[in-house]
């Protein structure tokens, strides 16, 4: 059996027809860079993986390594296999990328100090180093460095979450130490967020944490929420969630929602979009002294700490792309009964949020910027 020799252009027409490439240089070579979507078998492997890897014998391929030599061979064995459609890219490698062909240059690797922190999580198959990587480089908002925002932020950094911001303009005070588990005795009468950033900084000194000393409002949500790529809202504010919401709807940012009552607490995760919006779920915003603060109603210590983890969980799925989230779905639960309950939320097509005609408007605006 024979096989074909190409150059460059034309083995980049070859791929773009659906030809299979076939790397058949070292691990090392190929890490430094490759064809796009190109299968990596080294020639010292091609023997035993080509029935397995390489099973239909009429399939085209496109074999190739540094300059030609190495595919040559490959070609020449792989023809005499049984092979009938083999095709050798005899020219640089290197060419190719600079000839405009789809090329991937290799993720940066984890550190070795990063490999042994995140060492457990790596493990994980869905996680894996690219999704290592991939929290690593994640820019996630805490809005609140109470008592959600304080379990969420720390589990965060500690998986790893590249940059933290948290939005709080309160002052720590001896009330909170009972639950709100970023702050310290010794930080009594400290800025939330400067204290927050201190404990986060001793938890995961590569996690870059942004302090933003301020209440979110109207007037400074998109500029606070614009940057992350992920927002959790530990706030108890009425006024504060309907704000976020509005904006987050509007720059299509995910929000991980929680609240906590007493003994009680709910969480879900809304997708601008996907999913149901703040006001699908609540279309009429209660005035604020109809919906109680811990300081009012109270609140077991413990209750935030299982809402916060809960939201920490839902942003590292955002983040990862993996697992079923709360998006159209309220987690609910009952700390004195040790239960869990679901709760579906519509997306309402009224909403004046996210509704059919909200979406609409939004896209006409959007199209007509230049």
């Amino acid at each position: 059996m024979t096989f074909r020799q190409v150059g460059i252009e034309e083995g980049r027409r070859l791929a773009d027809e659906g030809y299979r490439v076939i790397d058949v240089r070292e691990r090392v070579e190929w890490d430094a860079g490759h064809i796009g979507g190109a299968l990596l078998i080294p020639l010292g492997e091609l023997a035993s993986r080509a029935a397995t890897e390489l099973p239909d014998r009429d399939a085209p391929l496109l074999i190739h390594c540094r300059s030609g030599a190495r595919s040559e061979r490959a070609s020449a064995w792989l023809a005499a296999q049984g092979y009938s459609n083999v095709v050798n890219l005899r020219a640089l490698v290197a060419d190719w990328q600079k000839a405009g062909g789809a090329w991937e240059e290799p993720a940066k690797a984890l550190t070795p100090a990063q490999s042994r922190r995140y060492a457990r999580q790596v493990l994980i198959p869905d996680v894996g180093e690219a999704g290592q990587r991939r929290l690593l480089e994640a820019k996630v908002l805490v809005v609140g460095a109470g008592g959600l925002g304080s379990p969420a932020a720390l589990y965060l950094a500690a998986a790893g979450i590249g940059t933290l911001g948290l939005v709080d303009d309160d002052v720590v005070e001896e009330s909170n130490l009972q639950r709100q588990v970023l702050h310290a005795t010794e930080a009594i009468g400290m800025a939330k967020v400067d204290s927050a950033q201190a404990t986060l900084r001793r938890m995961n000194p590569e996690t870059r944490v942004i302090a933003h000393r301020e209440r979110l409002e109207a007037g400074n949500v998109e500029r606070l929420i614009a940057p992350y790529d992920v927002i959790v809202d530990g706030t108890d504010s009425i006024d504060t969630r309907y704000v976020l919401n509005d904006a987050a709807v509007a720059l299509r940012r995910p929000v991980v929602h929680a609240a906590v009552y007493r003994w009680e607490g709910q969480v879900t995760t809304f997708v601008p979009l996907e999913g149901p919006c703040y006001r699908c779920l609540h279309p009429v915003q209660p005035p604020q002294e109809l919906v109680p603060a811990c300081d009012v109603a109270g609140v077991l210590g413990v209750l935030p700490g299982i809402a916060g983890m809960l939201q920490a969980t839902e942003a590292l799925k955002l983040v990862l792309g993996v697992g079923d989230t709360l998006v159209g779905r309220l987690l609910t639960f009952d700390g004195r009964r040790g239960t869990f309950e679901e709760i579906r939320i519509p997306r309402d097509p009224a909403c004046p949020a996210c509704g059919q005609a909200a979406a609409s408007a939004q896209m006409g605006t959007a199209a007509a910027t230049p």
